[in-house]
């Protein structure tokens, strides 16, 4: 194609690409109705920014109000918006309806669909995905393609932040799960996820599960009990960092943010046990500072690196 001589602009090099779902969480309360820019992918995405990390997302919303505030909001922490990202006629809700007595209705109108992104010749070092956009039709079809294309050339993470509501049937959901396992290196998921997919399996057999189907690192986060890390030749449990729990809104996503913050740092020695145990510590210590205070809200670098001191 003819460019009237002028040079392709260079491509950018992420340190992480994040592929998922961004939506608007709104709740509505007796008190009155709140919205805020949500989606674990998204959240996650967020997270790393605000850790220093260059980030882009893939994800799709629409060019409507909401879809402008939850650009706005992931641009102020840093993170890159790659091409593609605007698909929709309008961005994705989910509504939570909370009464009186304190009880919830949930209410999702989401849709998942994008364009398949070229990444071969420019991938990150680390590749995320997970949540909704890994199971939900037409989109879900893409993201495991890109997964395949790009398995062999970086990190690929993957946490299916299970959503019973959002799901086939289990054995559908547990089938779309493991056929993305055996693309991905890292496979993060809470205890009540693996309860869910595997309800006669301890979380050390869970572990075990998804290290068979193709991981190389299977971590199970279990709130204040900790976590456990278990690659083929290890197996390690890490304690939760103590704090003051004022709501785990985002606890999930920021682990998830600095547990590839520390697979990024982690040098040649791979998944060793003193690596297992510092990805351990400093992913609690972020999901820590995030529940902690209210919302969504993970930690900086700066406040990583200050819960890390002494």
């Amino acid at each position: 194609m003819h460019n009237n001589g002028k040079p392709n602009p260079p491509r950018q090099v992420l340190d992480v690409v994040v592929i998922g779902e961004a939506l608007t969480d709104v709740v509505t309360t007796p008190e009155g109705t709140n919205e805020h820019p949500g989606g674990s992918p998204a959240n996650v995405a967020y997270g790393l920014a605000r850790l220093g990390v260059s980030t882009g997302l893939l994800t799709a919303v629409g060019a409507d109000c909401r879809g402008t505030a939850i650009e706005e909001h992931l641009a102020g922490a840093g993170v890159t918006f790659l091409p593609g990202s605007h698909p929709q006629e309008k961005t994705s809700t989910a509504t939570a309806t909370i009464a009186e007595d304190g009880s919830a209705n949930y209410a999702f109108d989401i849709t998942w669909d994008i364009e398949a992104p070229d990444l071969v010749h420019a991938p990150p070092k680390v590749l995320h995905t997970g949540s909704i956009a890994s199971f939900l039709a037409p989109g879900a079809d893409k993201v495991k393609a890109t997964l395949q294309a790009l398995r062999a050339e970086c990190t690929i993470t993957y946490d299916p932040n299970i959503r019973p509501a959002l799901l086939g049937t289990h054995a559908e959901a547990v089938r779309t799960f493991e056929d993305l396992v055996h693309l991905t290196n890292v496979v993060k998921l809470s205890d009540e996820d693996a309860e869910w997919l595997y309800p006669q399996r301890s979380a050390v057999e869970a572990a075990s599960h998804i290290l068979k189907l193709g991981a190389d690192l299977a971590v199970i986060t279990k709130g204040s009990l900790g976590s456990l890390l278990a690659t083929r030749s290890t197996t390690l449990s890490t304690a939760a960092a103590k704090t003051t729990v004022v709501d785990t809104i985002g606890a999930g996503d920021s682990y998830m943010s600095a547990l590839i913050l520390g697979l990024l740092a982690r040098g040649t020695d791979g998944y060793a046990p003193s690596v297992l145990e510092q990805l351990g510590r400093t992913a609690a210590l972020a999901a820590a500072i995030t529940v902690g205070r209210r919302g969504a809200n993970p930690p900086t670098n700066t406040e990583l690196e200050e819960a890390h001191r002494p």
